[in-house]
């Protein structure tokens, strides 16, 4: 147990090291039985769908007790300044590989219909070769591709819900901060509000991104069947949504360590990783409000 280790904060040249663990090896096997699960519901066993959601399940525990280990970790003090700079680190190239994420679909984006879309309407070829394969065709964006793969759509306006969700998420980066500067005052009210303000405006965003899929499903006939359009339009701001659901967890998670007074006005790193977290949400939104529905 982490409790048993000697202090390395009295010695700020050692690393702390933790004891053999468990938690790698089961959540290995959860991974492993929820894509088998995974695998097996695409294919249509009976019994693919149980055990995916068993895996997960189990996943789900064994990360809540491991990440237990870790608070109680840095509650007994067993971190020190070269244990903290790991952390940083760490959050810094875990942002990075998500930056990398983002702009992999950014570039498919781009690519679609920078590239892609002109090419297939006959830009450039000098022989209109499109007419031979998909005569009518127009190279307009938005477009579900040669074929109108998945029928006509209507896209959704900028200046409706996104305009509303992006005032609702820059909002919430606001109270975020707020609360940030109200741990290093002191000031642990001030903080429990604005962070739990935080919260609330992230399940908001969230509740009316669901209102914009099921609009989009149910009266614009705008799936992620409907061609490039559709895909690139679901995959990113499906992939954002779930970005945003696990800061919104994250966000409820510090409140309660907050609540049970687990960090200090120098010592709230945790605290700090989840706002660079939910900072990098709301840049990413930016980004998809621009090129996804406004361009």
């Amino acid at each position: 147990m982490a409790h048993e280790a000697p202090n390395p904060n009295t010695h700020d040249d050692i690393y702390f090291v933790p004891h053999d663990s468990k938690w790698p090896l089961f959540a290995s096997v959860a991974l492993f039985v929820a894509m088998l699960g995974l695998a097996s519901w695409f294919n249509d066993a009976s019994w693919g769908m149980t055990t995916f959601f068993v895996g997960i399940a189990g996943l789900a525990v064994i990360l809540f007790k491991w990440f237990a280990d870790v608070v109680l970790e840095s509650v007994s003090g067993y971190y020190n300044k070269q244990v903290d700079v790991s952390f940083r680190m760490g959050m810094v190239w875990f942002i990075f590989s998500e930056i990398m994420f983002f702009a992999a679909f950014f570039g498919a984006l781009f690519y679609a219909r920078t590239l892609a879309l002109p090419w297939l309407g006959g830009e450039g070829s000098g022989l209109s070769t499109n007419e031979f394969l998909w005569g009518g065709f127009s190279a307009a964006w938005p477009s579900a591709g040669p074929g109108d793969i998945g029928g006509g759509f209507q896209t959704i306006p900028a200046w409706g819900l996104p305009l509303l969700n992006t005032l609702i998420l820059l909002t919430s980066g606001v109270t975020l901060t707020i609360a940030h500067h109200a741990l290093t005052a002191g000031q642990r009210t001030k903080l429990l509000w604005f962070l739990g303000l935080t919260v609330v405006l992230g399940c908001v965003f969230l509740f009316f991104q669901i209102e914009e899929y099921v609009h989009a499903y149910r009266d614009l006939n705008l799936t992620l069947g409907s061609g490039i359009y559709g895909s690139t339009f679901f995959m990113l701001t499906g992939f954002h949504g779930v970005h945003v659901a696990l800061g919104t967890f994250m966000l409820i998670v510090i409140w309660f360590r907050c609540y049970r007074g687990h960090f200090t006005r120098e010592n709230h790193f945790a605290f700090e990783a989840v706002a660079w977290y939910w900072h990098f949400v709301d840049v990413v939104w930016l980004g998809l409000f621009l090129f996804v529905y406004v361009v």
